[in-house]
């Protein structure tokens, strides 16, 4: 038996499951829940067309690599989407589908991390619990930086010791952030950029909530459009993740990519070879129309911006909300600890919700994610609402 899985931490809605064993919703309310980050949009006709039009291919083994079409069609989009050069992205080299990001960042971190004392992962704190399990199943040792309201939700770069750097064989990016919505601005991946160059370590760019955001004249920037700007063209150190979950409303069709340096997709090709993980052809070639088109993904934004307005309206007066700048989660404060938050308001309001201290790890004495709640607006706008409006009856009587 691998003796790295006695330290993987319970799954946070495994967490969650345990706490509200000790009580019983109110059964005059009928149950909400605003805890998993599932879409529940509807699926894009576009998608389940092409899921019929291409079943009878479930019968052909795919390719690990993917079919031309479906690399080509991401490869435009990306140079589209973060205004890359003309051609900046080879479709044979820097461009592999996955089975969504969950699958492949897992899966690079074994790819990429060698053994050796002292390897080190940095991640930022709260995170997405992949990065953590992934590293410690590498043999790593996972390095957790608090992102705290007052560097903007961000992990200070700056405070990060030498000898970290050095040791550094992974440093994953999550921008836009899960919880925080926070986006990571140019200046401060150009720094990341240059200190990947001076350390010799890979930059890992979770960009699957990029397509989610509030401002249409601003959409987020990326790892690559970033590394391009500064001449990197070639993504050296650089590797981004996207999906087609959140963007496109199709979390069943476990459809994403990883795209950047050649020679880092070169060997995470082979060892994805090795590991069996090819994405069916019938989703391959129903992710060609889902990268070709942007109207499905205009009215899932403004569906996501219209359910923000509303929520923010109703819990604002009574809750600590930073306005996310993407993603479809809020961060939001709350009056007693989020532990206790989240077990009673299940109790008295039927309504499920994460506490943040289960998404974070205490480094120092701090937790970041201490006296703060995930609320993820996936369910329908009414839901939404009805949610906001239990969450600020529960606040007031507090």
């Amino acid at each position: 038996m691998n003796s790295d899985l006695q330290r993987l931490q319970p799954y946070p809605f495994e967490k969650i499951a345990l706490l509200k064993q000790q009580v019983q919703p109110n059964p005059a309310l009928t149950p909400l829940s605003l805890s998993i980050g599932e879409p529940k949009h509807p699926t894009p006709e576009i998608i389940l067309n092409g899921v019929r039009d291409h079943a009878d291919k479930l019968a052909v083994y795919p390719s690990t690599k993917g079919v031309p079409e479906l690399r080509q069609a991401i490869a435009d989009w990306l140079v589209k989407r973060f205004k890359l050069p003309t051609n900046g992205v080879n479709p044979e080299t820097q461009v592999l589908p996955v089975n969504g990001t969950r699958e492949a960042l897992f899966a690079f971190t074994q790819c990429i991390v060698e053994r050796k004392p002292n390897a080190k992962v940095l991640m930022p704190n709260p995170f997405y619990q992949i990065y953590e399990g992934a590293t410690l199943l590498a043999g790593a040792e996972p390095v957790y930086l608090p992102c705290l309201e007052e560097n903007n939700f961000l992990p200070d770069l700056d405070a990060i010791s030498e000898q970290t750097w050095q040791d550094c064989q992974i440093f994953f990016l999550c921008t836009p952030g899960n919880p925080t919505g926070a986006l990571t601005p140019a200046s401060e991946i150009k720094k990341l950029l240059e200190l990947a160059e001076k350390y010799d370590f890979i930059i890992a760019s979770d960009e699957c909530y990029s397509e989610i955001y509030l401002d249409e004249a601003n959409p987020p920037t990326g790892l690559l459009e970033v590394a391009a700007s500064v001449g990197n063209t070639d993504y050296k150190r650089c590797v981004v993740f996207h999906s087609l979950s959140k963007r496109s409303n199709a979390p069943g069709l476990r459809s994403g990519f990883v795209a950047g340096d050649a020679e880092i997709l070169k060997a995470f090709l082979l060892y994805r070879t090795y590991h069996g993980c090819a994405m069916p052809l019938t989703a391959q070639l129903t992710s060609v129309v889902a990268w070709q088109d942007e109207s499905h993904v205009l009215e899932n934004r403004n569906l996501y911006r219209d359910k923000f307005d509303a929520v923010l309206k109703i819990l604002s007066p009574v809750m600590d909300i930073p306005t996310p700048q993407a993603s479809f989660y809020l961060w939001a404060k709350t009056p007693i600890d989020d532990v206790t938050f989240t077990r009673d308001i299940y109790e008295q309001q039927h309504l499920n919700v994460v506490p943040g201290s289960y998404l974070s790890r205490e480094v120092n004495g701090v937790n970041p994610g201490q006296n703060r709640i995930r609320l993820a607006l996936v369910a329908t706008p009414a839901e939404c609402i009805e949610a906001a409006q239990r969450i600020r009856q529960f606040i007031e009587a507090l």
